[in-house]
């Protein structure tokens, strides 16, 4: 009982490393289960639990990372973590590194590295672990470790996300901008999106995409408020929310079942990033996953329709 007990108040930590370091809930979730069966099996009780348990998920996630790369290397189009709605670790001291680290951008940055430097990455700078026990979790020497977390240092530095600090102006600033989405008000969205601003999904193949992605306040502005009438108009629901720790969105059919689930990066008051995760397979766990296709179609269709009512109606006007 007291085993159990002790497994239960870390969960929370064990799954935030396996989620942090695999970018994957299903995968993390798998993590911490298989740690408890090894914990359960274990026939000495270890001096820290934590130690324990932290360098156990972290061996397995590890191992599922290096198979995992084969996938990703041939996975069609972007690559993005499936979406997570809410972090179960909480550290009010370091508040501010478990958000930024579960961010969109933090997490495909964090792809470049290898299994191992991510993994000392992780316990080191975002979880604060020492080198020992670092060491004990990877399987490497103190020294190699210290190199291991200067070389993730140096690759995550080069392209290291910055988010506005405030987040009450972040969710304000959000609101503001899927307002502006759901009526199609194409000067709103160019008020609120950064000169450069990239809008790119990740469907994997399995779902409706916008092409390579959209570029640019000009083609995100047209892009987004040529979308939303045929979304808003088929029952469609933005759900906003915060995704990763970061405002965001999760969109639904008028069923409520999930179409895709949106994340922003804002900076310096304004959106300098729209990561869309479209693919199905990334979305069970936040609840049933719609057909993306079947709604695509049902959009287009009643956009069609709409469109050439508009046109007889013109047509009718000036004819008289």
């Amino acid at each position: 009982m007291i085993r159990a007990e002790e497994f239960e108040r870390l969960r929370p930590l064990l799954f935030s490393i396996a989620y942090r370091i695999l970018g994957s809930v299903s995968e993390a979730e798998d993590a911490v289960q298989d740690t408890w069966l090894r914990y359960e099996a274990t026939p000495t009780r270890p001096t820290s639990a934590k130690s324990f348990l932290s360098a156990v998920v972290t061996r397995i996630a590890i191992d599922v990372l290096r198979s995992a790369r084969v996938r990703r290397e041939e996975y069609v189009g972007p690559w993005f973590p499936e979406p997570l709605l809410s972090d179960p670790y909480q550290d009010p001291e370091r508040s501010a590194e478990l958000a930024d680290s579960l961010s969109m951008a933090a997490l495909v940055l964090l792809e470049r590295l290898s299994p191992l430097e991510r993994a000392v990455f992780v316990l080191r700078d975002v979880f604060a672990f020492g080198f020992p026990e670092i060491a004990s979790a990877v399987g490497r020497s103190e020294a190699a470790c210290r190199q291991l977390a200067v070389r993730a240092r140096r690759h995550v530095a080069a392209g290291r996300p910055r988010f506005e600090a405030d987040r009450t102006e972040r969710e304000e600033l959000a609101g503001r901008f899927f307002d502006a989405f759901k009526e199609g008000d194409v000067d709103g969205l160019r008020e609120l999106l950064a000169a450069d601003v990239q809008a790119v999904g990740d469907a994997g193949g399995k779902a409706p995409l916008w092409g390579r992605g959209a570029f640019g306040v000009e083609n995100v502005a047209r892009l987004l408020a040529a979308f939303a009438p045929r979304f808003t108009g088929i029952g469609g629901i933005v759900e906003p929310c915060e995704v990763n720790r970061h405002p965001g969105a999760i969109f639904r059919d008028r069923d409520g079942k999930v179409l895709g689930a949106w994340a922003l990066d804002i900076l310096d008051g304004q959106i300098q990033a729209i990561r869309a995760v479209l693919n199905p397979d990334k979305l069970g766990h936040v609840g049933p996953v719609a057909d993306a296709w079947a709604a695509l179609r049902e959009a287009n269709a009643a956009f069609r329709c709409h469109d050439h009512r508009r046109s007889t109606q013109w047509g009718r006007a000036e004819s008289r």
